[in-house]
Protein backbone atom coordinates (compact mmCIF):
# COMPACT_ATOMS: atom_id res chain seq x y z
CA UNK A 1 0.00 0.00 0.00
CA UNK A 2 2.84 2.35 0.86
CA UNK A 3 4.55 1.66 -2.46
CA UNK A 4 1.29 2.47 -4.31
CA UNK A 5 1.02 5.85 -2.57
CA UNK A 6 4.61 6.69 -3.41
CA UNK A 7 3.98 5.91 -7.08
CA UNK A 8 0.95 8.23 -7.14
CA UNK A 9 2.96 11.04 -5.49
CA UNK A 10 5.82 10.58 -7.94
CA UNK A 11 3.50 10.73 -10.95
CA UNK A 12 1.94 13.99 -9.69
CA UNK A 13 5.35 15.54 -9.21
CA UNK A 14 6.51 14.57 -12.69
CA UNK A 15 3.31 15.99 -14.19
CA UNK A 16 3.75 19.30 -12.32
CA UNK A 17 7.33 19.71 -13.50
CA UNK A 18 6.47 18.97 -17.09
CA UNK A 19 3.70 21.61 -17.18
CA UNK A 20 5.70 24.39 -15.54
CA UNK A 21 8.66 23.91 -17.88
CA UNK A 22 6.55 23.90 -21.03
CA UNK A 23 7.95 26.66 -23.33
CA UNK A 24 5.67 29.66 -23.99
CA UNK A 25 5.12 30.69 -27.61
CA UNK A 26 7.00 33.90 -28.55
CA UNK A 27 4.89 37.07 -28.47
CA UNK A 28 4.40 38.75 -31.83
CA UNK A 29 2.21 41.54 -33.19
CA UNK A 30 -1.15 40.96 -34.76
CA UNK A 31 -0.53 41.08 -38.55
CA UNK A 32 -3.23 43.69 -39.26
CA UNK A 33 -2.02 45.91 -36.42
CA UNK A 34 1.55 45.58 -37.71
CA UNK A 35 0.55 46.72 -41.21
CA UNK A 36 -1.32 49.72 -39.78
CA UNK A 37 1.78 50.68 -37.80
CA UNK A 38 3.98 50.52 -40.93
CA UNK A 39 1.53 52.73 -42.83
CA UNK A 40 1.65 55.31 -40.04
CA UNK A 41 5.43 55.27 -39.91
CA UNK A 42 5.82 55.69 -43.66
CA UNK A 43 3.38 58.63 -43.59
CA UNK A 44 5.39 60.42 -40.93
CA UNK A 45 9.06 59.52 -41.06
CA UNK A 46 11.78 58.50 -43.47
CA UNK A 47 14.42 57.88 -40.82
CA UNK A 48 14.38 54.13 -41.48
CA UNK A 49 13.14 51.50 -43.84
CA UNK A 50 10.61 50.54 -41.24
CA UNK A 51 9.35 47.29 -42.77
CA UNK A 52 12.80 45.77 -43.29
CA UNK A 53 14.67 47.31 -40.34
CA UNK A 54 11.98 46.39 -37.81
CA UNK A 55 10.20 43.19 -38.86
CA UNK A 56 9.06 42.75 -35.25
CA UNK A 57 8.96 46.34 -33.87
CA UNK A 58 7.57 45.39 -30.46
CA UNK A 59 10.21 42.79 -29.73
CA UNK A 60 12.22 44.16 -26.77
CA UNK A 61 15.59 43.39 -28.32
CA UNK A 62 14.81 45.13 -31.62
CA UNK A 63 12.17 47.79 -30.92
CA UNK A 64 12.78 51.39 -31.98
CA UNK A 65 12.94 54.34 -29.59
CA UNK A 66 9.61 56.12 -29.45
CA UNK A 67 7.42 53.03 -29.32
CA UNK A 68 6.05 51.16 -26.31
CA UNK A 69 4.29 47.81 -26.45
CA UNK A 70 2.53 45.61 -23.93
CA UNK A 71 1.29 42.01 -24.11
CA UNK A 72 -2.42 41.54 -24.61
CA UNK A 73 -4.60 40.34 -21.76
CA UNK A 74 -6.85 38.10 -23.85
CA UNK A 75 -4.44 37.11 -26.63
CA UNK A 76 -0.80 36.16 -27.16
CA UNK A 77 0.15 39.27 -29.13
CA UNK A 78 2.15 42.37 -28.33
CA UNK A 79 0.26 45.64 -28.88
CA UNK A 80 1.42 49.22 -29.44
CA UNK A 81 0.43 51.39 -26.45
CA UNK A 82 2.46 54.57 -26.99
CA UNK A 83 4.04 56.46 -29.92
CA UNK A 84 6.32 59.52 -29.81
CA UNK A 85 7.30 61.58 -32.85
CA UNK A 86 9.20 64.74 -33.62
CA UNK A 87 12.42 65.02 -31.62
CA UNK A 88 15.46 62.82 -31.20
CA UNK A 89 15.88 60.10 -30.14
CA UNK A 90 12.28 59.54 -31.30
CA UNK A 91 11.51 59.29 -35.02
CA UNK A 92 11.84 62.65 -36.80
CA UNK A 93 8.96 63.70 -39.01
CA UNK A 94 9.81 64.35 -42.65
CA UNK A 95 8.95 67.62 -44.41
CA UNK A 96 6.03 66.00 -46.22
CA UNK A 97 4.55 64.47 -43.06
CA UNK A 98 0.79 64.74 -42.68
CA UNK A 99 -1.49 63.75 -39.84
CA UNK A 100 -1.96 59.93 -39.94
CA UNK A 101 -5.68 59.30 -39.51
CA UNK A 102 -4.99 55.54 -39.26
CA UNK A 103 -3.39 56.08 -35.89
CA UNK A 104 -6.80 55.73 -34.26
CA UNK A 105 -7.04 52.20 -35.68
CA UNK A 106 -4.40 50.90 -33.27
CA UNK A 107 -6.83 49.31 -30.78
CA UNK A 108 -4.59 49.32 -27.69
CA UNK A 109 -2.97 52.73 -28.20
CA UNK A 110 -3.09 54.85 -25.03
CA UNK A 111 -0.73 57.79 -25.70
CA UNK A 112 0.27 59.73 -28.84
CA UNK A 113 2.80 62.59 -28.94
CA UNK A 114 3.55 64.82 -31.94
CA UNK A 115 6.12 67.54 -31.16
CA UNK A 116 7.34 69.83 -33.97
CA UNK A 117 6.18 67.19 -36.41
CA UNK A 118 4.07 69.16 -38.91
CA UNK A 119 6.27 72.11 -39.82
CA UNK A 120 6.34 72.25 -43.64
CA UNK A 121 3.27 70.65 -45.19
CA UNK A 122 -0.22 71.84 -44.29
CA UNK A 123 -2.34 69.15 -42.71
CA UNK A 124 -5.48 68.73 -40.60
CA UNK A 125 -6.58 66.48 -37.78
CA UNK A 126 -8.56 63.66 -39.35
CA UNK A 127 -9.99 60.50 -37.86
CA UNK A 128 -10.32 57.07 -39.39
CA UNK A 129 -11.94 54.67 -36.95
CA UNK A 130 -11.78 50.86 -37.18
CA UNK A 131 -14.81 49.26 -38.86
CA UNK A 132 -17.09 47.16 -36.69
CA UNK A 133 -14.83 47.76 -33.71
CA UNK A 134 -14.92 50.09 -30.76
CA UNK A 135 -12.57 53.13 -30.91
CA UNK A 136 -9.25 52.92 -29.07
CA UNK A 137 -9.16 53.59 -25.35
CA UNK A 138 -6.86 56.56 -25.92
CA UNK A 139 -5.88 58.38 -22.73
CA UNK A 140 -3.55 61.08 -24.05
CA UNK A 141 -3.35 62.96 -27.36
CA UNK A 142 -0.67 65.64 -27.51
CA UNK A 143 0.15 67.85 -30.52
CA UNK A 144 2.56 70.64 -29.60
CA UNK A 145 4.40 73.21 -31.75
CA UNK A 146 3.07 72.11 -35.15
CA UNK A 147 2.81 75.36 -37.17
CA UNK A 148 1.35 73.76 -40.34
CA UNK A 149 -1.47 71.99 -38.50
CA UNK A 150 -4.56 73.90 -39.67
CA UNK A 151 -8.33 73.56 -39.78
CA UNK A 152 -10.60 72.86 -36.85
CA UNK A 153 -10.70 70.14 -34.23
CA UNK A 154 -13.30 67.74 -35.63
CA UNK A 155 -16.30 67.21 -33.36
CA UNK A 156 -15.91 63.49 -34.15
CA UNK A 157 -12.77 63.50 -32.04
CA UNK A 158 -14.76 64.63 -29.01
CA UNK A 159 -17.48 62.06 -29.68
CA UNK A 160 -15.24 59.07 -30.40
CA UNK A 161 -12.35 59.40 -27.97
CA UNK A 162 -14.41 59.55 -24.79
CA UNK A 163 -11.66 57.96 -22.68
CA UNK A 164 -9.29 60.90 -23.18
CA UNK A 165 -7.77 62.28 -20.00
CA UNK A 166 -5.24 64.67 -21.55
CA UNK A 167 -5.84 66.64 -24.76
CA UNK A 168 -3.18 69.08 -25.91
CA UNK A 169 -3.35 70.88 -29.26
CA UNK A 170 -1.13 73.94 -28.83
CA UNK A 171 1.23 76.07 -30.88
CA UNK A 172 -0.57 75.36 -34.16
CA UNK A 173 -2.97 77.21 -36.46
CA UNK A 174 -6.14 75.46 -35.40
CA UNK A 175 -9.15 77.70 -36.08
CA UNK A 176 -12.91 77.63 -35.71
CA UNK A 177 -14.92 77.34 -32.52
CA UNK A 178 -14.82 74.96 -29.58
CA UNK A 179 -17.83 72.79 -30.35
CA UNK A 180 -20.38 71.74 -27.70
CA UNK A 181 -19.47 68.09 -28.31
CA UNK A 182 -16.52 68.65 -26.02
CA UNK A 183 -18.85 67.74 -23.16
CA UNK A 184 -18.40 64.07 -24.21
CA UNK A 185 -14.87 64.12 -22.77
CA UNK A 186 -16.11 63.40 -19.26
CA UNK A 187 -12.80 61.82 -18.21
CA UNK A 188 -10.73 64.83 -19.28
CA UNK A 189 -8.25 66.04 -16.65
CA UNK A 190 -6.18 68.49 -18.70
CA UNK A 191 -7.23 70.56 -21.75
CA UNK A 192 -4.69 72.76 -23.52
CA UNK A 193 -5.73 74.54 -26.74
CA UNK A 194 -3.37 77.49 -26.33
CA UNK A 195 -1.52 79.43 -29.07
CA UNK A 196 -4.00 78.78 -31.85
CA UNK A 197 -6.57 80.83 -33.79
CA UNK A 198 -9.76 79.72 -32.08
CA UNK A 199 -12.69 82.13 -32.21
CA UNK A 200 -16.16 82.45 -30.74
CA UNK A 201 -17.24 82.10 -27.12
CA UNK A 202 -16.13 79.67 -24.46
CA UNK A 203 -18.94 77.09 -24.59
CA UNK A 204 -21.03 76.51 -21.47
CA UNK A 205 -20.58 72.77 -22.06
CA UNK A 206 -16.95 73.12 -20.98
CA UNK A 207 -18.23 73.45 -17.43
CA UNK A 208 -19.57 69.88 -17.60
CA UNK A 209 -16.03 68.49 -17.48
CA UNK A 210 -16.09 68.03 -13.73
CA UNK A 211 -12.74 66.20 -13.52
CA UNK A 212 -10.80 69.03 -15.17
CA UNK A 213 -7.68 70.09 -13.27
CA UNK A 214 -5.97 72.20 -15.95
CA UNK A 215 -7.64 74.47 -18.54
CA UNK A 216 -5.48 76.55 -20.90
CA UNK A 217 -7.17 78.49 -23.72
CA UNK A 218 -4.64 81.33 -23.83
CA UNK A 219 -3.38 83.12 -26.96
CA UNK A 220 -6.44 82.66 -29.15
CA UNK A 221 -9.17 85.04 -30.34
CA UNK A 222 -11.97 83.86 -28.07
CA UNK A 223 -14.63 86.49 -27.37
CA UNK A 224 -17.66 87.06 -25.19
CA UNK A 225 -17.87 86.58 -21.44
CA UNK A 226 -16.53 83.85 -19.23
CA UNK A 227 -19.45 81.44 -18.62
CA UNK A 228 -21.08 81.80 -15.22
CA UNK A 229 -21.10 78.01 -15.02
CA UNK A 230 -17.30 77.96 -14.72
CA UNK A 231 -17.79 77.64 -10.96
CA UNK A 232 -18.80 74.01 -11.55
CA UNK A 233 -15.16 73.08 -12.23
CA UNK A 234 -14.50 72.50 -8.56
CA UNK A 235 -11.30 70.51 -9.11
CA UNK A 236 -9.66 73.12 -11.35
CA UNK A 237 -6.13 74.08 -10.29
CA UNK A 238 -4.95 75.99 -13.38
CA UNK A 239 -7.07 78.47 -15.38
CA UNK A 240 -5.36 80.38 -18.19
CA UNK A 241 -7.58 82.54 -20.42
CA UNK A 242 -4.98 85.23 -21.12
CA UNK A 243 -4.44 86.97 -24.47
CA UNK A 244 -7.91 86.62 -25.94
CA UNK A 245 -10.71 89.13 -26.57
CA UNK A 246 -12.85 88.19 -23.58
CA UNK A 247 -14.91 91.00 -22.06
CA UNK A 248 -17.39 91.85 -19.34
CA UNK A 249 -17.01 91.19 -15.65
CA UNK A 250 -15.28 88.21 -14.14
CA UNK A 251 -18.19 86.03 -12.95
CA UNK A 252 -18.91 85.79 -9.23
CA UNK A 253 -19.01 81.99 -9.52
CA UNK A 254 -15.22 81.98 -9.83
CA UNK A 255 -15.09 82.11 -6.03
CA UNK A 256 -16.22 78.46 -6.04
CA UNK A 257 -12.94 77.33 -7.62
CA UNK A 258 -11.51 76.52 -4.21
CA UNK A 259 -8.70 74.32 -5.63
CA UNK A 260 -7.35 77.05 -7.90
CA UNK A 261 -3.58 77.61 -7.70
CA UNK A 262 -2.90 79.51 -10.95
CA UNK A 263 -5.18 82.03 -12.68
CA UNK A 264 -4.14 84.13 -15.68
CA UNK A 265 -6.63 86.55 -17.25
CA UNK A 266 -4.24 89.15 -18.69
CA UNK A 267 -4.51 90.86 -22.09
CA UNK A 268 -8.28 90.78 -22.38
CA UNK A 269 -11.08 93.33 -22.10
CA UNK A 270 -12.33 92.58 -18.61
CA UNK A 271 -13.66 95.55 -16.66
CA UNK A 272 -15.70 96.47 -13.63
CA UNK A 273 -15.72 95.19 -10.08
CA UNK A 274 -14.04 91.93 -9.19
CA UNK A 275 -16.06 89.19 -7.46
CA UNK A 276 -16.70 90.01 -3.81
CA UNK A 277 -15.74 86.46 -2.87
CA UNK A 278 -12.34 86.61 -4.57
CA UNK A 279 -10.71 86.34 -1.15
CA UNK A 280 -12.13 82.82 -0.80
CA UNK A 281 -9.52 81.45 -3.21
CA UNK A 282 -7.23 80.60 -0.32
CA UNK A 283 -5.03 78.25 -2.37
CA UNK A 284 -4.28 80.77 -5.13
CA UNK A 285 -0.55 81.30 -5.64
CA UNK A 286 -0.44 83.10 -9.01
CA UNK A 287 -2.85 85.83 -10.13
CA UNK A 288 -1.95 87.46 -13.44
CA UNK A 289 -4.37 90.13 -14.67
CA UNK A 290 -2.23 92.68 -16.53
CA UNK A 291 -3.63 94.76 -19.39
CA UNK A 292 -7.36 94.86 -18.70
CA UNK A 293 -9.38 98.13 -18.60
CA UNK A 294 -10.59 97.49 -15.05
CA UNK A 295 -10.80 101.20 -14.05
CA UNK A 296 -11.68 100.51 -10.40
CA UNK A 297 -10.00 101.10 -7.06
CA UNK A 298 -7.47 98.48 -6.10
CA UNK A 299 -9.51 95.92 -4.12
CA UNK A 300 -8.52 95.13 -0.54
CA UNK A 301 -9.61 91.51 -1.12
CA UNK A 302 -6.28 90.75 -2.76
CA UNK A 303 -4.74 90.95 0.71
CA UNK A 304 -6.80 87.91 1.79
CA UNK A 305 -5.00 85.60 -0.65
CA UNK A 306 -2.45 84.46 1.89
CA UNK A 307 -0.64 81.96 -0.36
CA UNK A 308 -0.19 84.41 -3.21
CA UNK A 309 3.32 84.42 -4.69
CA UNK A 310 2.79 86.53 -7.81
CA UNK A 311 0.31 89.39 -8.25
CA UNK A 312 0.43 91.18 -11.61
CA UNK A 313 -2.07 94.00 -12.16
CA UNK A 314 -0.17 96.38 -14.46
CA UNK A 315 -1.70 98.60 -17.16
CA UNK A 316 -5.27 98.23 -15.93
CA UNK A 317 -6.42 101.67 -14.77
CA UNK A 318 -6.53 100.85 -11.05
CA UNK A 319 -6.91 103.89 -8.80
CA UNK A 320 -6.88 104.72 -5.10
CA UNK A 321 -4.21 103.77 -2.62
CA UNK A 322 -2.31 100.52 -2.36
CA UNK A 323 -4.31 98.72 0.36
CA UNK A 324 -2.54 98.09 3.63
CA UNK A 325 -3.83 94.51 3.42
CA UNK A 326 -1.13 93.83 0.82
CA UNK A 327 1.32 93.82 3.72
CA UNK A 328 -0.20 90.50 4.83
CA UNK A 329 0.91 88.70 1.66
CA UNK A 330 3.86 87.08 3.40
CA UNK A 331 4.56 84.63 0.53
CA UNK A 332 4.61 87.29 -2.18
CA UNK A 333 7.64 87.23 -4.49
CA UNK A 334 6.39 89.48 -7.32
CA UNK A 335 4.14 92.55 -7.22
CA UNK A 336 3.57 94.42 -10.49
CA UNK A 337 1.35 97.50 -10.29
CA UNK A 338 3.01 99.73 -12.89
CA UNK A 339 1.22 102.11 -15.22
CA UNK A 340 -1.95 102.60 -13.19
CA UNK A 341 -3.41 105.64 -11.39
CA UNK A 342 -2.47 104.74 -7.85
CA UNK A 343 -2.14 107.53 -5.29
CA UNK A 344 -1.03 107.95 -1.68
CA UNK A 345 2.00 106.47 0.02
CA UNK A 346 3.55 103.02 -0.22
CA UNK A 347 2.34 100.93 2.76
CA UNK A 348 5.12 100.51 5.29
CA UNK A 349 4.34 96.80 5.59
CA UNK A 350 5.51 96.15 2.03
CA UNK A 351 9.06 96.51 3.32
CA UNK A 352 8.48 93.54 5.65
CA UNK A 353 7.65 91.07 2.86
CA UNK A 354 10.73 88.89 3.21
CA UNK A 355 10.19 86.81 0.05
CA UNK A 356 9.60 89.62 -2.42
CA UNK A 357 12.27 90.00 -5.09
CA UNK A 358 10.42 91.85 -7.86
CA UNK A 359 8.49 95.06 -7.17
CA UNK A 360 7.32 97.45 -9.88
CA UNK A 361 5.30 100.51 -8.85
CA UNK A 362 6.46 102.79 -11.66
CA UNK A 363 4.27 105.21 -13.66
CA UNK A 364 1.72 105.96 -10.96
CA UNK A 365 0.87 109.01 -8.83
CA UNK A 366 2.40 107.76 -5.58
CA UNK A 367 3.79 110.26 -3.10
CA UNK A 368 5.67 110.54 0.18
CA UNK A 369 8.81 108.94 1.48
CA UNK A 370 9.77 105.46 0.29
CA UNK A 371 9.58 103.12 3.33
CA UNK A 372 12.41 100.78 2.29
CA UNK A 373 15.70 100.44 4.14
CA UNK A 374 19.09 99.80 2.54
CA UNK A 375 18.87 96.02 2.97
CA UNK A 376 15.56 95.94 1.10
CA UNK A 377 16.96 98.11 -1.70
CA UNK A 378 20.07 95.96 -1.99
CA UNK A 379 18.09 92.71 -2.04
CA UNK A 380 15.85 93.78 -4.91
CA UNK A 381 18.45 95.75 -6.86
CA UNK A 382 17.36 96.18 -10.48
CA UNK A 383 14.13 94.33 -9.75
CA UNK A 384 12.79 97.41 -7.96
CA UNK A 385 11.24 100.09 -10.16
CA UNK A 386 9.66 103.19 -8.61
CA UNK A 387 10.30 105.62 -11.45
CA UNK A 388 7.83 108.17 -12.82
CA UNK A 389 6.11 108.87 -9.51
CA UNK A 390 6.77 112.61 -9.30
CA UNK A 391 5.83 113.02 -5.64
CA UNK A 392 7.75 109.99 -4.40
CA UNK A 393 11.07 110.63 -2.65
CA UNK A 394 13.85 108.84 -0.83
CA UNK A 395 15.28 109.24 2.66
CA UNK A 396 18.27 111.66 2.50
CA UNK A 397 20.44 109.00 4.18
CA UNK A 398 19.88 106.80 1.12
CA UNK A 399 20.55 109.52 -1.44
CA UNK A 400 23.13 107.33 -3.16
CA UNK A 401 20.28 105.09 -4.40
CA UNK A 402 18.24 107.98 -5.75
CA UNK A 403 19.49 107.81 -9.33
CA UNK A 404 19.06 104.03 -9.48
CA UNK A 405 15.42 104.23 -8.44
CA UNK A 406 14.52 107.22 -10.58
CA UNK A 407 13.25 109.29 -7.63
CA UNK A 408 14.42 112.40 -5.81
CA UNK A 409 15.60 112.88 -2.25
CA UNK A 410 13.16 114.09 0.38
CA UNK A 411 13.58 117.48 2.07
CA UNK A 412 12.05 116.62 5.40
CA UNK A 413 11.37 120.23 6.42
CA UNK A 414 8.57 120.27 3.91
CA UNK A 415 8.49 116.52 3.08
CA UNK A 416 9.23 117.43 -0.54
CA UNK A 417 11.80 116.34 -3.06
CA UNK A 418 14.93 118.43 -3.38
CA UNK A 419 14.84 120.14 -6.75
CA UNK A 420 11.04 120.58 -6.86
CA UNK A 421 9.80 124.11 -7.55
CA UNK A 422 7.80 123.90 -4.33
CA UNK A 423 10.82 123.04 -2.15
CA UNK A 424 12.17 125.64 0.30
CA UNK A 425 15.62 127.03 -0.47
CA UNK A 426 18.56 126.36 1.76
CA UNK A 427 19.89 129.36 3.77
CA UNK A 428 23.10 129.55 1.73
CA UNK A 429 21.11 129.50 -1.53
CA UNK A 430 18.91 132.39 -0.29
CA UNK A 431 21.94 134.50 0.70
CA UNK A 432 23.52 134.14 -2.72
CA UNK A 433 20.33 135.22 -4.47
CA UNK A 434 19.85 138.23 -2.18
CA UNK A 435 23.46 139.32 -2.73
CA UNK A 436 22.93 139.17 -6.50
CA UNK A 437 19.80 141.31 -6.15
CA UNK A 438 21.65 143.83 -3.94
CA UNK A 439 24.37 144.30 -6.55
CA UNK A 440 21.76 144.83 -9.26
CA UNK A 441 19.96 147.43 -7.17
CA UNK A 442 23.22 149.23 -6.34
CA UNK A 443 23.99 149.63 -10.00
CA UNK A 444 20.48 150.82 -10.70
CA UNK A 445 20.69 153.25 -7.78
CA UNK A 446 23.90 154.74 -9.03
CA UNK A 447 22.40 155.20 -12.43
CA UNK A 448 19.32 156.84 -11.02
CA UNK A 449 21.20 158.68 -8.29
CA UNK A 450 18.90 157.02 -5.75
CA UNK A 451 19.38 156.40 -2.09
CA UNK A 452 21.10 153.01 -2.04
CA UNK A 453 20.68 152.26 1.68
CA UNK A 454 16.92 151.87 1.23
CA UNK A 455 17.49 148.90 -1.06
CA UNK A 456 20.00 147.45 1.32
CA UNK A 457 17.64 147.76 4.24
CA UNK A 458 14.76 146.27 2.30
CA UNK A 459 16.54 143.12 1.08
CA UNK A 460 18.42 142.44 4.27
Amino acid sequence: MLIFLLLILLSCTIHHVSTTNHPQPPLTMDPSELQTLYTIMETLSSDRKWRTDYPNPCKPSSSWVGIECKPGVIDSHLHVTRLDFGTTPNPICKNTATFPSQIFQLPYLQSIFFFQCFTHTKTTISISLPKNKSPPSLLQLSLRSNPTLIGSIPSQLFSALTSLQILTVSGSKISGVITPEILNLRSLIHLDLSYNQLTGPIPDELSDLGNLIGLDLSYNSLSGQVPRTIGQLGMLQKLDLSSNMLSGKIPDSIEKLSSLVFMALSNNRFHGKLPVGLGKLKGLEYLIMDNNPMSIELPTEFGELSKLQELRLANSGYSGEIPGSFSRLSNLTTLSLQNNRLTGTIPVGIANLSHIYHLNLSRNWLSGEIPFDSRFLKRLGKNLDLSENNELCLNPLQAIDSAKLGVGVCNRSRNARVGDSSSPLKTSEGCVIRMHLFIVFVVLGLLENSNIHLFYYYYY
